[in-house]
């Protein structure tokens, strides 16, 4: 009877453990750091590439403006 009690009682004990180690949450991923750190110099690219559209336009604008500013004085 005492050898049965203490394979019953070591049955129970690893049934126990191995219970609370699947209980345990998973650890939270890293991941979402990463990504706010990817974010930052994609804004900066585009502020960049906004800028430079705008400088475009600006050239575009003033030889509009020349080329109208050379039509009268050409009749």
């Amino acid at each position: 009877m005492k050898k049965l009690s203490t394979i019953i009682i070591a049955i129970l004990f690893a049934l126990s453990m191995t219970g609370l180690c699947f209980a345990q949450a998973p650890a939270p991923a890293p991941a979402p750091e990463k990504k706010m750190e990817e974010k930052k110099p994609a804004k900066e690219e585009k502020k960049k590439v906004k800028k430079a559209k705008k400088a475009k336009k600006e050239k575009k604008e003033e030889k509009k403006e020349e080329m109208k500013k050379e039509e009268p004085a050409k009749k």
